[in-house]
């Protein structure tokens, strides 16, 4: 069995805007959900995080003492275009099925369904070692998506600031043990 525990990065500190795959930093850390996932998941054996400052603040904030080993297929959505721009001012690209939304591409940027298979290419590196890994909402639904074969229904998860999401990976399936997990 691998298990993989993934925290999604403090929040982002990103203006109003969509952050995507802009390095903005992380907002200083709930004092409480650091304090849980420290007591829960104890000292990681193998630490992994996205190269965004925000997961490697992250990381820093959980286990001040540890290096994570930085892999870049873990870094959020492409948003293309859409990176930077306020929320409320983002293009309203109507009611999808989300079969639709999966496939929809922002311009010059990527859809889910290409992050779903750039995560899962990614975490089969990690098959047979269990792994910390911080990283984003959209990754971790990815994530979710490819490890329980859930294919698009997976954007349908909340993944907040801070939670845990735990998937186990195993011979007679895969299963998550946890999903959007926090104390309060």
């Amino acid at each position: 069995m691998t298990r993989l525990s993934l925290i999604r990065h403090a929040p982002a500190q990103d203006g109003g805007c969509l952050a995507g795959r802009r390095d903005v930093p992380a907002h200083p850390g709930d004092a409480a959900q650091i304090e849980a996932l420290q007591a829960l998941l104890g000292q990681p054996d193998v630490l992994i995080s996205s190269p965004a400052q925000r997961c490697l603040q992250t990381t820093n904030m959980l286990w001040p003492d540890l290096k994570p080993t930085e892999v870049p297929s873990l870094w959020e959505q492409d948003f293309g275009d859409w990176e930077g721009t306020p929320y409320g001012e983002l293009p309203d690209i109507g009611l999808l099925a989300t079969s639709e939304l999966a496939a929809h591409r922002p311009p010059n940027g990527e859809s889910f369904n290409d992050l779903r298979h750039r995560i899962s290419e990614g975490l089969k590196n990690h098959i047979g070692k269990d792994a910390t890994i911080i990283c984003h909402a959209g990754v971790i639904r990815a994530a979710l998506s490819w490890a329980l074969d859930l294919g698009p229904s997976a954007l349908s998860f909340a993944i907040e600031p801070l939670s845990l999401t735990q998937i186990e990976l195993t011979s007679a399936g895969n299963r998550a043990t946890r999903v959007n997990w926090t104390v309060s």
